[in-house]
C-alpha cells in the first residue's frame, strides 16, 4: 500500500513543501503583472505540454474514427457477427430447453419385459433393439409367439470343471465345500434358462462376446435366488419374499437340494472352512513362500477379496440378505476359497472405540448386522482414519462438497488401504457397493474381467480406456482397438505408456517400476502387459477429468498450488478391482506425500501417475429406448478427441441426464424400474407425458399380468448389472 501511494504522489507533481521553498530562490525577479492562464508556460512545462499534445492527438484519432464510415462499417459487422452468434445460441438454448433432452425423441423398447412364455434358442432370437432395416425405416415387428407352460431351467456352473482331468492336472484339485459345520448342506447351484425371450433388446454399451460373459441364457428371479431363500417362508429358513409373485414352475430349483434352512448359518465360519480345506491351492501373500510355491507341482492361484461397503444404519432387507448370500456362495463355497468376502463397516461415531473394545465392536454389530454376517465385517470410523493418516494434508484446489479429507465422501478408499495393509494373503480388492447387483452368476461376472484384464495390452490401454465400446456402431474389439488408434493418430497426442512425468511429481520412496519385461525396448509392443493382471479394472471409462465439467475434477489436494493440477483420470462409481501394489501405491502417496484427491479420482490416477496397467471393462449397458448409433456416440463419446473426457463429457453436470436411462449408472432410473419388474413387482413404466420417469405412467407387471395367458409371463433377463437398487419390495420404498 505504501508503494502505491508514493508512485500516485509523485505522478501528481506533490513533493514535499520544503522541496518548493527551496526553489523559490531562483525564480526570475519581476513586478511587471502575470495573466491568470499563460499559454507559454503551460506549453513551456515539459509535463503539461505532453499533456496537451496527446490530448489533442486522441480527440482528432477519435473524430476520425467515429465518423469515418468504413470503420464504422466494419465495427458494426464485428458486433453483429459476435452478438448474434451469441443471439443464435441463446435460443438454440432456449429452443432445446423447450423441446427437452433428444432422447425425449426416441421410443420405449417393449422387448425387455418379454417373459419366459417367449423363451427361444438364441440361434433364433431377433432383438427389438438395434435391428437393422433394409429399408432404411423402422418395420413393424412381428409377433411373438407364447409357449402354453415356461419352460425348464438347468443348472448353471460357469466355474471350471473342478473333477476334470485337465484341470487337476494343471491345479491343485478342489474339495467340495458346505454351509452347515457338518458338511451336510452343499454350496447349492444357480439356474438359469437356454435361450433369450424373444424380442429383447440387446446391450446399447459393452459386450458379452468382448468379456467372455455367456449372451445365450437367461435367468428369472427363483433360478438366481430360490437357493438362497427367495419364494418360501422365514418359519422354514427362507425370506418370505416372492409368495405374492407369479411362481409356475419354481419349484424346480428345489428338487435337489430342498429347501435350505439358512437360520443359524455363520458364513464367516463356512467361509474359512472352506479355505481351509483348500489352503494348498492359493499363493500366501508372502514373497519367499509363493516363490518357492511357483516353482514346484501344480500351479497355484491369486486369492481375491471382494470388499462390500456398508454404514452403521443400513437397512437389511430380504432381498439384501438374498443378495449377499448369493455372493458368498459363487464367488467363496462355490470356488473352493478362491474368493472371501467381507463387509467393511462404516462406523459414524468417532467416539466409539471400535479399535480398542470388543464389547463395543459386538454391540454395534448386534444392532446393526444380522448374525449371519457378524464375522464377516471390519469395522472403521473416520476418526480412526485420522490416526493412521495423520498430518497435514496441505492445500486442497478445490472442495465442491466442502467435506473433511478424513471423510468418507472425499477419500472412500483410506479404509480400503488400511484393509489392504492388514490383509497381505489378498492379491487382488474388489470394491464393491451394496446398492448393485448381478441378474447372473457372480463367479461369471468377477471371473470373466479378471481374466479378461489380463489379456489387455498396455500398448493404447488408456485411450481405449477413455472411450464408451458401441459395438453396433464400433463393430468387433478389435476393429474398436483399431479406431482407437486412428483417432489417437489424429489428435496429435503421443499415447500414454508407463507413467507420466509432471511438474511437481514425487516419486515413491522404492522407486518402483511397474512396466513388464514384455514392454522392454525391442519387444513387440502389441504384447506389452498381455497376460499381465490388471491393477485397476473399472466398471465406466477413465475420462480425462481435466476441464471435463464433473463437478469434482478439481478435488486435488496435497500438491504444489504455485503449479498446474496434476494430470487425472476418472471412473464414476467407485465399484472396481485394486491390486494389492495399486493400495500400497495409494497408501504411500496418503501417508508420506499427503496426497489425495476425490474417491472416484484417485486410484485412476495412482495408476496414471505410477505406470500400473489400468482396464475399463466394456461390461453390458442397456438403454430403455430406442437410440440411433450414432446418437449414442455423440452423446456418451462427445468429449474431446471423441472420447469421454474434456469438453462435451456425458459426465459433465449439464449431460448426466443421458445416464438416466441406462441400466447401470449413479443416477439411473431404468436400473431400479427394470430390476422391481424383474422381481415380479408392479411399476410405473415411465412413460409419462413429461418425458417419462420411474415414477410416471402405466402401472404395469406384477402378478396379476404376469399370470395372464395371454402375458409372456415372468421376466429373465441375461446376466447384467443394475445400479442404483435403492429399494425393491414396493413395501421398502418409504
Amino acid at each position: 500500500m505504501d508503494r502505491i501511494s508514493t508512485y500516485v504522489s509523485r505522478k501528481s507533481g506533490s513533493f514535499p513543501s520544503f522541496m518548493a521553498r527551496k526553489s523559490e530562490i531562483y525564480l526570475p525577479v519581476t513586478t511587471k503583472p502575470q495573466p491568470k492562464f499563460r499559454v507559454k508556460a503551460l506549453l513551456g512545462h515539459c509535463l503539461y505540454r505532453r499533456v496537451v499534445i496527446w490530448t489533442v492527438v486522441i480527440i482528432v484519432l477519435l473524430s476520425f474514427t467515429l465518423f469515418n464510415p468504413r470503420i464504422t462499417a466494419r465495427s458494426r459487422d464485428v458486433f453483429d457477427l459476435v452478438h448474434g452468434k451469441k443471439k443464435k445460441e441463446k435460443e438454440k438454448e432456449e429452443e432445446d430447453k423447450s423441446k427437452g433432452p433428444h432422447w425425449l425423441k426416441y421410443k420405449h423398447l417393449d422387448g425387455y419385459y418379454n417373459g419366459l412364455r417367449a423363451l427361444v434358442p438364441f440361434s433364433a432370437y431377433q432383438p427389438e433393439y438395434p435391428k437393422p432395416s433394409p429399408t432404411g425405416q423402422d418395420s413393424e415387428p412381428s409377433p411373438i409367439s407364447l409357449h402354453s407352460k415356461p419352460p425348464q431351467p438347468s443348472v448353471y456352473r460357469p466355474h471350471p470343471d473342478y473333477d476334470s482331468d485337465e484341470y487337476q492336472q494343471t491345479y491343485v484339485p478342489v474339495k467340495r465345500c458346505y454351509i452347515d459345520e457338518d458338511n451336510k448342506i452343499p454350496a447349492p447351484d444357480l439356474y438359469a434358462y437356454n435361450g433369450v425371450p424373444q424380442g429383447q433388446p440387446k446391450a446399447a454399451i459393452g459386450s458379452y462376446e468382448a468379456l467372455g460373459l455367456r449372451e445365450d441364457v437367461c435367468f428369472d428371479r427363483f433360478g438366481r435366488y430360490g437357493p438362497y431363500g427367495l419364494g418360501y417362508d422365514l418359519e422354514v429358513g427362507g425370506t418370505g419374499e416372492a409368495l405374492d409373485t407369479e411362481h409356475e414352475g419354481s419349484e424346480t430349483v428345489w428338487e435337489k437340494t430342498g429347501r435350505i434352512n439358512y437360520e443359524g448359518v455363520d458364513w464367516a465360519a463356512a467361509q474359512e472352512r472352506c479355505y481351509m480345506a483348500n489352503e494348498g491351492r492359493f499363493f500366501t501373500g508372502n514373497e519367499t513362500r509363493d516363490f518357492e510355491l511357483a516353482q514346484a507341482g501344480r500351479q497355484r492361484m491369486d486369492r481375491i477379496a471382494i470388499v462390500i461397503r456398508i454404514y452403521v444404519g443400513f437397512q437389511w432387507t430380504s432381498h439384501a440378505l438374498l443378495n449377499f448370500r448369493a455372493m458368498i456362495n459363487e464367488l467363496s463355497l462355490r470356488s473352493g476359497g478362491e474368493y472371501d468376502i467381507h463387509f467393511l463397516l462404516h462406523v459414524r461415531d468417532n467416539n466409539a472405540p471400535i479399535w480398542a473394545d470388543p464389547s463395543t465392536v459386538q454391540g454395534i454389530l448386534d444392532v446393526n448386522v444380522p448374525p449371519e454376517f457378524h464375522g464377516l465385517c471390519t469395522l472403521w470410523s473416520e476418526a480412526q482414519m485420522k490416526l493412521y493418516y495423520p498430518g497435514n494434508f496441505g492445500e486442497t484446489f478445490e472442495n465442491p462438497s466442502n467435506g473433511d479429507i478424513h471423510g468418507v465422501y472425499r477419500s472412500a478408499h483410506m479404509p480400503l488401504q488400511h484393509f489392504a495393509m492388514m490383509h497381505p494373503e489378498y492379491a487382488h480388492f474388489w470394491n464393491w457397493e451394496m446398492d448393485m447387483r448381478w441378474t447372473g452368476s457372480y463367479y461369471e461376472l468377477f471371473d470373466r474381467l479378471g481374466k479378461w484384464g489380463a489379456k489387455q495390452s498396455r500398448q493404447g490401454m488408456w485411450e481405449r480406456a477413455s472411450k464408451y465400446y458401441i459395438p453396433g456402431l464400433h463393430g468387433s474389439w478389435e476393429n474398436f482397438t483399431e479406431l482407437v488408434e486412428h483417432e489417437t493418430r489424429s489428435s496429435g497426442k503421443r499415447p500414454i505408456l508407463g507413467p507420466v512425468v509432471f511438474t511437481g511429481k514425487a516419486g515413491l520412496e522404492d522407486g518402483d517400476v511397474f512396466l513388464p519385461s514384455s514392454c522392454a525396448t525391442g519387444s513387440d509392443m502389441a504384447q506389452c502387459g498381455v497376460g499381465e493382471d490388471a491393477d485397476l479394472i473399472t466398471l465406466n471409462p477413465l475420462f480425462d477429468a481435466d476441464q471435463s465439467g464433473w463437478v469434482f475434477a478439481g478435488d486435488v489436494t496435497g500438491y504444489d498450488k504455485q503449479y498446474q493440477k496434476p494430470p487425472r483420470r476418472c471412473a464414476i462409481v467407485t465399484a472396481s478391482r485394486l491390486s494389492r501394489r495399486l493400495l500400497r501405491v495409494m497408501h504411500e502417496e496418503t501417508w508420506r506425500l499427503h496426497h489425495s484427491m476425490f474417491s472416484e479420482m484417485f486410484p485412476p490416477s495412482m495408476a496414471l501417475h505410477h505406470g500400473l496397467k489400468a482396464v475399463y471393462a466394456p461390461h453390458p449397458v442397456y438403454l430403455d429406448r430406442d437410440w440411433p448409433q450414432q446418437e449414442i456416440e455423440n452423446a456418451f463419446n462427445g468429449g474431446r478427441d471423441h472420447t469421454s473426457g474434456g469438453h462435451g463429457s456425458p459426465f459433465d453436470l449439464t449431460n448426466e441426464h443421458n445416464h438416466k436411462g441406462t441400466s447401470w449408472y449413479y443416477n439411473s432410473e431404468f436400473a431400479g424400474l427394470l430390476w422391481r419388474r424383474w422381481l415380479g413387482y408392479a411399476q410405473m413404466d415411465g412413460r409419462g407425458k413429461n418425458g417419462g420417469r420411474a415414477g410416471e405412467g402405466t402401472k404395469r407387471g406384477g402378478q396379476k399380468e404376469e399370470e395372464n395367458p395371454k402375458n409372456s409371463g415372468r421376466l429373465c433377463l441375461r446376466s447384467m448389472l443394475v445400479h442404483p437398487i435403492k429399494w425393491e419390495n414396493p413395501a421398502e420404498q418409504d
